[in-house]
């Protein structure tokens, strides 16, 4: 319905939106304008009433201090639900601390407020998958007393936003495959540390699990089935057993790599709707909650954003930083192009956030009951199938980041792991023993870690890349091999960052 002082196809005096547009996704199918009747959702960020300094203080924020000294103003909030509701639309949702409203209305009320056009668009991956959304191009505009206060306007073109960064293969053609529970071993995890007390997060954008694959998967490790909560975000839900070759073996991927080496962690899994909106309101939520860690295992080359999207979604990874969370993200696994078709080099966001603990991947060979590793390499097995690293053509280098690269933006990856299918994680999925790999699998695999080093140190270490570029020790350097354009060699790369971690050595650095 129109708003009781707006009629409902009065003209709205609109401005542009700064970094909205969008250019049109290739490989669609359009077939005409969507039905203007139907009710959908979208995600409109407000700008903070002060910015957060670019490395976060010593003592972490509290919610209520983030709120009061950066989220969005008391003004700012009033005047963007007054003018929202006074055009016909419900807000859904009002949160100032992540300066966000959540609007319901019509496509054509949302499509005449923002000053788009949506139609509906079908696209088949390279897989065979056919996926429906709306879709849209061209910039947005806003209602013009709203202009500086909106920076962002999420959810409208609902196309997929991330994909998943993971590798599969049956158990019995993978060359070397690893428990967690044996990288723990070869990676030097903490002794006398389980995760007691701490909480990680993990961020879904589709699929799900099963209780009894769970169930099955760390019986057979020897150990309980960790503390695990399903959470729904914007009509995002667990649904498993549909796709044991896709989401699902992304989510049970992550959940039993956190669980196995943090068994006694409390694992909350957030599920939302693949889109720019769904990713940002989980990240959200998952923030709201105060884990320890966050865990990413999805992205999406950083230009395949659009500006806006990309800049609410670090700034809310750098409000989690200021609250005390690390957030772990996958580097992609389509070397160093992040399968742009274009033969450039790109990195993925995102991990290329300077907010975000980026992770590469690795090839390992290892003995896994006395953890020695004879020779780790960097992932290459192809351009389609390496570890994502390079650098940022939108984030400059952060201040805690060498300049020996010679480049000026932000370089990724900063840390890794074994990444690779043929010596990759024996894992369970739809009631199927699989091994997979994937920078999918280091990003839970850190998260991990800095869970146990966080119960060790009884501290949180938010944004944790300053200590780790300054810690003289607690990596094993990897020094052999590329990923495309880069390659690896003494010290931090663009394929391996700082290597992989040897985490007792890694704690002690931390504490000294």
């Amino acid at each position: 319905m129109a708003g009781v002082n707006e009629p409902y196809n009065a003209r709205i005096d609109g401005v542009p939106l700064k970094d909205s547009a969008r250019a049109g996704a290739p490989g669609v199918t359009l077939h005409g304008p969507a039905d203007g009747d139907q009710r959908i959702e979208v995600t409109v960020v407000l700008r903070r009433r002060s910015e957060l300094p670019a490395v976060p203080a010593q003592e972490r924020l509290t919610p209520a201090e983030l709120a009061a000294q950066y989220g969005a103003s008391d003004a700012d909030l009033r005047l963007a639900t007054e003018t929202f509701t006074r055009l016909g639309l419900d807000v859904v949702e009002s949160d100032p601390a992540s300066r966000r409203l959540r609007l319901s209305g019509t496509v054509e009320q949302l499509s005449r407020i923002f000053g788009t056009t949506l139609e509906d668009a079908t696209k088949t991956s390279s897989d065979g998958d056919s996926v429906q959304y709306r879709h849209r191009t061209g910039e947005l505009s806003i209602p013009a007393e709203l202009n500086g206060i909106v920076v962002a306007v999420l959810g409208l073109d609902d196309r997929p936003q991330a994909r998943a960064h993971f590798r599969m293969l049956p158990r019995t053609t993978a060359g070397t495959s690893y428990s967690p529970v044996d990288l723990g071993r070869v990676y030097g995890f903490p002794d006398g540390t389980d995760g007691a007390g701490q909480t990680v997060a993990i961020l879904e954008l589709g699929g799900g699990y099963a209780q009894a694959d769970l169930d099955a998967y760390f019986a057979g490790l020897g150990l309980a089935t960790p503390q695990i909560t399903s959470i729904g975000v914007d009509g995002g839900a667990n649904q498993g057993g549909n796709d044991p070759q896709g989401a699902d073996g992304e989510v049970l991927l992550d959940i039993e790599v956190v669980g196995a080496l943090a068994p006694k962690a409390a694992i909350q899994v957030y599920f939302a709707p693949n889109t720019d909106a769904g990713f940002l309101d989980a990240l959200v939520a998952a923030t709201k909650a105060s884990p320890c860690a966050i865990s990413i295992s999805w992205g999406q080359s950083e230009d395949q954003w659009t500006a806006q999207a990309r800049d609410a979604f670090d700034q809310a990874l750098a409000d989690a930083a200021a609250l005390g969370i690390t957030t772990t993200v996958a580097s992609g696994d389509r070397g160093s192009s992040d399968g742009a078709p274009d033969g450039k080099a790109h990195v993925d966001f995102p991990a290329s956030s300077p907010h975000a603990l980026a992770c590469g991947g690795t090839r390992l060979e290892a003995d896994p009951e006395s953890g020695t590793i004879s020779s780790e390499t960097v992932w290459n097995e192809g351009p389609d199938s390496a570890t994502g690293g390079g650098y940022s053509k939108v984030f400059p280098r952060p201040a805690w980041q060498s300049p020996s690269s010679g480049h000026s933006g932000r370089g990724v990856p900063d840390v890794s792991a074994v990444a690779d299918p043929q010596t990759g994680y024996r894992i369970r999925v739809d009631g199927k023993d699989m091994v997979i790999g994937g920078t999918s699998a280091v990003a839970p695999l850190w998260a991990a870690l800095i869970a146990r080093m966080a119960q060790a140190g009884n501290r949180r270490f938010g944004l944790i890349q300053p200590s780790l570029y300054a810690a003289a020790s607690g990596f094993r350097d990897v020094t052999v091999g590329d990923n495309g354009s880069y390659h690896a060699g003494p010290g931090w790369d663009a394929c391996t960052g700082l290597g992989t971690p040897d985490g007792t050595a890694l704690l002690a650095a931390l504490e000294g």
